[in-house]
């Protein structure tokens, strides 16, 4: 899936995020609705939980026939990639932050062809592309647009101050970054004509698909609204 994945529409989950649920549920619709990339992001889980979490979304991605063309991706557990992998599940790579495991080790285990993702906030990811090789990255992950209760640590500071990203911040990041940039943290479908107005390459959510009362009507309305 390297070099050819479609970060448009982007749905982060775990089982954390679904009232309950079926996570295979939630992504079967979001991807029905036109969802391109899908992370599974299981805060609490063990390995084990994590690959079959991750098996279950790779099966129904499948059913739909769309396993080339919708990305899967964990976060942050290189190992959890690599067992899945290891298991026959089509698993395509990992997604981490700049505290996890550094890009470079996972690229070195995970070969040429996998997807690596890299988040942080805004402001430092302007100086990491600017500054750092990024040669072994393939998207970037920014934020929060909003403060978000799916990850209340996003855009704190060391005073505890949440600080999110403005429309021009983001602006310059397309700009001068050598990868693509998907934005979350709070995106609601009526961000999506000004965040798209930016030159950004996908918005990412949580919980406004995961835990809507109707995902699927949720997700295909910011499809809709982000091709509009």
């Amino acid at each position: 899936m390297r070099g050819k994945f479609d970060l448009s529409a982007y749905l982060v989950i775990g089982p954390e995020n679904t009232d309950g649920r079926p996570v295979a549920r939630v992504i079967a619709e979001a991807v029905q609705a036109g969802f391109t990339f899908v992370q599974i992001r299981a805060k609490y889980a063990e390995a084990r939980e994590i690959i079959e979490l991750t098996r279950a979304a790779a099966d129904v991605i499948a059913a739909q026939g769309k396993s080339d063309a919708v990305a899967l991706v964990i976060n942050d557990r290189l190992d959890a990639v690599l067992a899945a992998r290891e298991q026959g599940i089509k698993v395509d790579g990992v997604h981490v932050g700049q505290g996890d495991i550094p890009p470079d080790v996972c690229r070195k285990y995970l070969g040429a062809d996998a997807i690596v993702g890299l988040s942080a906030r805004t402001t430092d990811l302007l100086d990491y592309a600017a500054h750092c090789d990024t040669t072994c990255i393939d998207y970037f992950g920014a934020g929060p647009l909003h403060a978000t209760p799916t990850k209340p640590e996003a855009g704190r500071t060391a005073t505890g101050e949440i600080v999110t990203r403005s429309l021009d911040e983001l602006r310059d990041l397309h700009r001068v970054s050598p990868v693509p940039v998907v934005v979350g943290g709070g995106v609601k479908a009526s961000d999506l004509p000004a965040l798209r107005a930016t030159g950004v390459e996908g918005f990412f959510v949580v919980s406004a698909v995961a835990e809507a009362a109707h995902p699927y009507v949720a997700a295909e309305e910011m499809v809709r609204v982000w091709r509009e």
